[in-house]
């Protein structure tokens, strides 16, 4: 009786756990080369320019705390902490590009929006 109820409840979290079949996105051979593409080029310029997070953040916290004594501790701290995520993030896209998936920072590209936080979404198939 106890591995019945196992089995149950390892059926029941297994089935919780697969994604359903009407969120599934038919990938063709351009969507998957175009993301794949998008992804290695996303990979590559965010390690080169993962840095330029540093100078974005200390801008965006000077602007928002308007005060250069408070905005330049803080955009230090939250520019490294930015540097590293589009870097590591750089990196994980530039290793995983073959998967048909987006590129996690959001914006992409650390130039796209510079008067805009960065957001560090995770995988996700469709935008």
């Amino acid at each position: 009786m106890k591995t019945i109820t196992q089995l149950i409840v390892i059926l029941s979290l297994f089935a919780l756990c697969m994604p359903h079949a009407s969120a599934r996105e038919q990938v063709t051979t351009d969507v998957y080369f175009s993301r794949a593409g998008v992804k290695l080029l996303s990979g590559v310029a965010n390690v080169a320019t993962g840095w330029l997070e540093l100078p974005k953040n200390i801008a965006l916290m000077t602007q928002k705390d308007n005060n250069i004594l408070i905005g330049l501790p803080d955009g230090l701290l939250w520019g490294l902490y930015h540097t590293a995520g589009r870097t590591g993030n750089g990196v994980l896209d530039f290793a995983t590009f073959w998967l048909p998936t987006y590129p996690s920072p959001d914006p992409v590209f650390v130039w796209e929006d510079f008067s805009r936080q960065t957001k560090y979404l995770g995988w996700r198939m469709a935008r």
